[in-house]
C-alpha cells in the first residue's frame, strides 16, 4: 500500500482547490460525522477508525517528495495550479509532517441510533482551515467497517432469536462464519471487513481480519477455523470415489471438527449412504464432529432435507424447548446464499420442521461483506461549525429538495438519554452540561486511545 499511501492525494479532487472557497479570515472548520439513518438496522455499530488512523494519519506523514508527487499529478490532472503546495509545506515545517488535527470519537464498539454524531473533527492551526474537510475522503471510509459490524450484528440477532427459542444461545459465538476474502475487492477491504465481523463473532475463514487485528487491535489471534474440504478435494477423486474422499476427510482429521462439503454430486445420496450408510461406524466412532455442508440448492429446503436424513440415519434427541437436537457427532453449515434476510428463512424453515437452531452453523461472503454500500447505514460527514473573523458560526445545509438531507449545526455532543424504561444515546448542542460519550482519540499526529479488541467487543456487548 506505499504506493497510495500520500496524504496529500487520500481525496477527492475537488477538495484539492477548496482551501480558496472558504470566506476569507476563516481559521477553524468544524465537521461531524453520523449514520442518518439505516436503510436496514436502525442502530450502527462503530468501528474501524483506530485502524484508519494508524495506518494513514498518525506520526509524521507529510513529506517533501509526497508534496512533490502531489503537486506534479495534481498539475497534470487539473492542467494548471492547483494544488496548495504552500499549505502543505506549511505543515511540513511548522508542523514537523504531522497533521495539526483532533478528533474526538465514540467508543469503538458502541452501538448508536441513527442520526447521531460518530465523530467530530477540527483544526488545531488557524493556518491549515482547510484542513478538516480535506480529510473527509479518507474518514468518511470508516462507514465501511461500521456498516459490516452493523450487519454482522443484525445476524447475530437473528441467530440468537432462533436459538432463544430452539435452543442454546451460548453457542452464538460460531454460528456465523466469514467466508468473504475471496468475494471483496482488494486485501485491505477484506482485513477491514472481516475485522469488524470478529466484534461479533468468533469464527473466520478470512485471515486478512486476524492479520488487521493482531496489527492494530492487539488481538494476536481473534478467530478462529476447522479443517474443511472445498470441491477440488473431492471431486479430484472422481465420482466412482466420493466414499474414499470423505472417509479420507474422516481419517487425515481424527479429532475434533471438520467440515466437508457434500453436494459435490448429490447431497441426499451423499448424507443417507455415505455418512450416514459406509461411514456411519466411522463417523460415530470418531473423536469430533462431521459438520456436513450443502453448497448448492435452495438453502431453506435443503438444509430441512438435510437435517431429515441425518436425523433419520443417526438419530436426534428433543431438547427442553420441544425441538429436535442431532446426534453431537454430525452438525451442519450453510455456506452458500447467506445474507441477512435468508437467515431467517432457514432458520424458520427448522423452526417449522421442529429443529433446533443448535444443529447448523452458517458461512456468508458476500452477504456479510459486499452486499453494502455507504447509503444502506446513510453515513455523511458534514461541516456544522466555522470560525471567521474571529467570529463562531452555526453552519449547515437544509435542501428544499430532500429534507432527509438536512446536517446538524453547531458543536455536538453525543450524550446518554434516560426515561423510565430505557436509557439511550442522543446528539446534543456542546453547551449541553451531560457528559459526552465521544472521546479524543487523535490530535496533532498523535493517537489519544488505543483500544484493544477485548475492549471493543466488551462495548459492543454492551447494547
Amino acid at each position: 500500500m506505499d504506493w497510495i499511501n500520500n496524504i496529500c492525494w487520500l481525496t477527492d479532487s475537488y477538495k484539492v482547490s477548496h482551501y480558496k472557497q472558504y470566506p476569507p479570515k476563516t481559521t477553524q472548520v468544524y465537521s461531524y460525522f453520523e449514520s442518518r439513518s439505516g436503510s436496514v438496522h436502525p442502530h450502527t455499530t462503530f468501528f474501524g477508525l483506530q485502524y484508519w488512523l494508524k495506518q494513514y494519519l498518525v506520526g509524521p506523514v507529510v513529506t517533501q517528495e509526497k508534496i512533490d508527487k502531489a503537486e506534479k499529478l495534481f498539475n497534470a490532472h487539473f492542467g494548471g495550479q492547483v494544488f496548495n503546495r504552500s499549505g502543505w509545506e506549511y505543515i511540513l515545517h511548522q508542523h514537523g509532517g504531522r497533521l495539526p488535527i483532533e478528533i474526538k470519537a465514540a467508543p469503538e464498539g458502541l452501538v448508536v441510533g441513527e442520526s447521531n454524531v460518530l465523530m467530530t473533527v477540527e483544526n488545531t492551526d488557524p493556518n491549515v482551515f482547510w484542513l478538516t474537510n480535506y480529510l473527509e475522503t479518507l474518514l468518511v471510509q470508516v462507514w465501511y467497517p461500521s456498516t459490516v459490524a452493523t450487519q454482522s450484528r443484525a445476524m447475530k440477532n437473528v441467530i440468537l432469536k432462533y436459538l432463544a427459542k430452539t435452543g442454546d444461545p451460548e453457542l452464538i459465538d460460531f454460528k456465523l462464519h466469514d467466508f468473504g476474502f475471496r468475494g471483496v475487492t482488494c486485501p485491505e477491504q477484506a482485513a477491514v471487513g472481516g475485522a469488524a465481523h470478529l466484534v461479533n463473532f468468533k469464527g473466520t475463514d478470512n485471515v486478512a481480519g486476524l492479520v488487521l487485528l493482531s496489527e492494530f487491535y492487539h488481538d494476536p489471534c481473534a478467530g478462529f477455523s476447522i479443517p474443511a474440504a472445498e470441491h477440488s478435494t473431492i471431486t479430484s477423486w472422481g465420482k466412482d470415489h466420493e466414499v474414499d474422499a470423505c472417509r479420507n476427510m474422516l481419517t487425515q482429521y481424527p479429532t475434533g471438527l471438520v467440515a466437508t462439503v457434500s453436494d459435490s454430486f448429490d447431497i441426499f445420496n451423499c448424507c443417507r449412504n455415505i455418512w450416514g450408510g459406509v461411514l456411519k461406524e466411522e463417523v460415530l466412532a470418531r473423536d469430533g464432529t462431521l459438520v456436513v455442508r450443502p453448497d448448492s440448492g435452495d438453502p431453506p429446503e435443503v438444509v430441512v432435507k438435510v437435517l431429515n436424513i441425518l436425523g433419520e440415519k443417526f438419530g436426534f434427541t428433543t431438547n427442553t424447548k420441544g425441538y429436535q437436537v442431532l446426534h453431537p457427532k454430525v452438525r451442519v453449515i450453510q455456506g452458500d446464499g447467506i445474507d441477512f434476510k435468508m437467515l431467517d428463512l432457514i432458520l424458520s424453515a427448522m423452526e417449522n420442521a421442529k429443529w433446533s437452531a443448535d444443529n447448523i452453523s452458517f458461512g456468508s461472503g458476500g452477504g456479510l461483506l459486499q452486499k453494502l454500500n455507504r447509503d444502506t447505514q446513510r453515513f455523511a460527514f458534514k461541516c456544522s461549525s466555522v470560525t471567521v473573523d474571529n467570529q463562531e458560526r452555526d453552519v449547515f445545509k437544509q435542501p428544499i429538495t430532500d429534507s432527509g438531507k438536512k446536517s446538524k449545526s453547531g458543536r455536538l455532543k453525543l450524550v446518554y438519554e434516560e426515561n423510565a424504561q430505557t436509557k439511550f444515546l442522543i446528539t446534543v448542542p456542546d453547551s449541553d452540561p451531560r457528559l459526552d460519550q465521544l472521546q479524543w482519540v487523535f490530535r496533532d499526529g498523535a493517537l489519544l486511545v488505543d483500544q484493544n479488541l477485548a475492549q471493543v467487543r466488551e462495548t459492543s456487548a454492551m447494547f
